[in-house]
């Protein structure tokens, strides 16, 4: 699994960006500041850094310089510094990309996604790609393709398509993919998960997931 350290001295934006990161898949860590953060990058290795600049004891434009002069892992700056001299100061520093605040989730997931790809790192390809039939399922950019054409996903479309897959023979129930994928108390309809098999099939064109009846749903092993 890859893994991300976020450094973000805002503990809103740190817990949103922890929670919505594991939920796409990744193991993240979490650092309050640039101390902090130095700290965990010496004790661990990390597939990508998310990195605020104004941070206490040393800022993000710090911590990249000194972290620069011993790796090349990816850095997405991720700051409210929107100004065209603090931009290229990072870029200068050779982040791999600077995203400023307030910033749409799903495009940061697709950047992480893009950053990772373009750094050819996380080799462990049953994290990267799944294939099941004429489906290939790519693990980093929420795409799946179907017979060389390629559509993209929600985050749940992707999840529970990935739960499925990775599952195979194994019936899996509403209340389950609830559980797993929404990682909280679910109030509303289990139906809900009925939506969205609904729209995978539709959108892919797919047919090999099974629904059982007053159960939930499964896809048969591939032989």
């Amino acid at each position: 699994m890859q893994r991300i350290l976020v450094v973000e001295d805002d503990f809103d934006i740190q817990e949103l960006l922890q929670n919505f990161l594991q939920e796409a898949g990744y193991e993240v860590a979490v650092a309050n500041d640039g101390v902090e953060a130095l700290s965990l990058f010496a004790g661990q290795r990390y597939d990508l850094i998310v990195l605020d600049i104004m941070l206490p004891k040393i800022d993000g434009y710090g911590v990249c310089e000194l972290i620069r002069k011993q790796s090349d892992v990816p850095i997405i700056m991720l700051t409210a510094l929107s100004g065209e001299e603090d931009q290229i100061k990072g870029l200068d520093l050779q982040v791999d990309d600077y995203i400023t605040k307030p910033f749409s989730m799903p495009v940061l997931l697709r950047k992480i996604a893009a950053v990772l790809r373009r750094s050819n790192r996380g080799t462990d390809e049953k994290y990267q790609i799944i294939t099941y039939g004429n489906l290939l399922l790519n693990c980093d950019n929420y795409t799946a393709t179907v017979d060389g054409v390629t559509y993209e996903l929600t985050q749940k479309e992707f999840e529970i398509l990935r739960e499925l897959l990775t599952h195979q023979g194994r019936i899996l129930t509403r209340q389950n993919l609830l559980d797993k994928l929404w990682r909280y108390d679910f109030y509303g309809d289990e139906r809900v998960v009925d939506t969205h098999i609904k729209n995978l099939r539709k959108k892919l064109g797919i047919d090999f997931i099974q629904t059982i009846r007053g159960v939930g749903y499964k896809v048969d092993k591939e032989n």
